[in-house]
């Protein structure tokens, strides 16, 4: 199961704490959280729990629900000792996901208070192994996951400006190797973008732009280029989205995955079961 490597890195060989104190109790427990927040990651742990010793779960609350400090989330009912094995691995993970959709939510409301049609996006500065679970959590949060992997678009960043010589031949190269791909390339001024939509590309990426060139820059290539998509990126966060929302098709952000606060949950075991 996808779960299983980071079970066996919280277990090792097994929880000697639980396995000297507990012998075949039945426990009911509430999974609940601590602050305000977007919830995601229930449908993860749920499979957790259900997987490992036959735990029985019942969703109190779900996925993509607004929830205040001491909503309780998920119950748990089966074997003390497996619930307690289980308890850090699931509470870490619905935490982590649940930050990313509460940070993606307070951004995408900031930036469609200004412009409703703009779109949040996350990007690939995700964790190493955790990309599919975070892109998830910042979906439930109403960010739209951009790439998920190399394989699903062109984007066109610096470096590969540099390796074939400038904007014109990258874009160039890009549209004789596929036909059925959008193209996206990294601009960091106007005349850039400009070359690279006289060329063809169908995404241009204003990439570290302070807000006022954004704000130029929209303007001029919408009226000139009013197919092509202009997407911000470099440096955006809750203190300057809505500064560039009204100046952008896409908004991406990288701060919703590689700068989340994990939200806190806990497990209480409230009896056992005779």
């Amino acid at each position: 199961m996808w779960f299983e490597r980071f079970l066996e890195e919280d277990i090792g060989f097994g929880d000697i704490t639980s396995e000297l104190l507990l012998s075949d109790e039945e426990a009911i427990g509430t999974i609940f959280v601590k602050e305000d927040c977007v919830l995601a990651g229930l449908e993860e742990i749920e499979e957790i729990f259900r997987h490992y010793g036959g735990i029985r779960t019942l969703a109190i609350a779900e996925d993509g629900e607004e929830l205040k400090a001491g909503a309780d989330v998920l119950e748990v009912r089966g074997d003390a000792r497996t619930i307690l094995m289980l308890e850090r691995t699931a509470i870490n993970l619905i935490g982590h996901m649940s930050g990313i959709a509460t940070h993606a939510r307070e951004l995408v409301n900031m930036a469609r208070d200004v412009n409703p049609d703009v779109i949040v996006a996350v990007t690939r500065k995700t964790t190493p192994g955790l990309r599919m679970l975070e892109k998830k959590a910042a979906n439930i949060g109403g960010a739209d996951t951009h790439r998920l992997r190399l394989d699903d678009h062109i984007l066109i960043k610096d470096n590969h400006i540099a390796a074939v010589g400038g904007i014109k031949e990258a874009v160039e190269r890009a549209k004789k190797a596929s036909f059925v791909r959008k193209i996206e390339i990294e601009c960091e001024t106007l005349e850039d973008a400009v070359v690279a939509a006289d060329t063809g590309a169908d995404i241009i990426m204003l990439d570290n732009m302070p807000p006022e060139e954004v704000k130029k820059a929209y303007g001029f290539l919408k009226e000139r280029y009013p197919r092509v998509l202009i997407e911000v990126s470099g440096g955006i966060n809750r203190s300057n989205i809505k500064d560039y929302a009204g100046s952008a098709d896409i908004i991406s952000v990288g701060a919703i995955t590689h700068s989340v606060r994990s939200i806190d949950f806990s497990l209480e075991i409230e009896s056992i079961m005779e």
